[in-house]
C-alpha cells in the first residue's frame, strides 16, 4: 500500500509554514522581553492629582434620572431579583422603548439639575481661583528674597547684641 500523499503532505506542509511564522513571533517577543529586562528601572507612573471632596458632583443624565424612579418600581414588582445588572438591563430596555414625549419629564429634570450644577461649579471655580491667588503671593517671592529678609532680621538682632555688649564695657 502506498501512503496517501494528499492530506498528510498538505497538513505537514501547512504546519511547517505556520511553525515558521510562530517562531518569528516568538523571536520578536523574546527580543522585546529581553530589552525590558535589560533596563533596570521602570518609569514610575505619574500620580494623578487628588480629587477635591468639595468639588460638586456631576449631574445625572436623563436616563439616570429615569433609572432612579424605575429602580423603585422594579424592586416592588421583582422583590426576589437582587442583581444590579438585571435592574440596569430592564431599565435600559424600557428607556429605549419609550417615546420622546415619555422621556421629556426626565430630560427636564436632568436639565434643571445640570443648571444647578453649573451654578455650583461657577461658585466652586471662583473659590478655587481666589485660593490660588492667595497662595501665589508667597510663591511669587523668590527664595533669595525670603532668605534676604531672614538675614536682615538676624542682622538687626546682632546689632542689638553688639550695642548691649558695648554698654557693658
Amino acid at each position: 500500500m502506498k501512503p496517501s500523499k494528499g492530506r498528510a503532505a498538505a497538513n505537514k506542509g501547512s504546519k511547517e509554514a505556520l511553525k515558521a511564522v510562530d517562531d518569528r513571533k516568538v523571536g520578536k517577543r523574546k527580543a522585546v522581553v529581553e530589552a525590558d529586562k535589560s533596563s533596570k528601572r521602570k518609569p514610575k507612573k505619574e500620580k494623578s492629582a487628588k480629587k477635591d471632596p468639595n468639588k460638586p458632583k456631576r449631574p445625572p443624565s436623563a436616563f439616570f434620572v429615569f433609572l432612579e424612579e424605575f429602580r423603585k418600581t422594579f424592586k416592588k414588582e421583582n422583590p426576589n431579583v437582587k442583581a444590579v445588572s438585571a435592574v440596569g438591563k430592564a431599565g435600559g430596555a424600557k428607556w429605549k422603548s419609550m417615546s420622546k414625549s415619555e422621556k421629556a419629564p426626565y430630560e427636564a429634570k436632568a436639565a434643571k439639575k445640570k443648571s444647578e450644577y453649573e451654578k455650583l461649579m461657577n461658585a466652586y471655580n471662583k473659590k478655587q481661583d481666589s485660593m490660588d491667588d492667595d497662595g501665589d503671593e508667597e510663591s511669587e517671592r523668590s527664595k533669595s528674597e525670603v532668605n534676604d529678609e531672614d538675614d536682615e532680621e538676624s542682622g538687626q538682632e546682632d546689632e542689638e547684641e553688639d550695642e548691649e555688649e558695648d554698654e557693658e564695657d
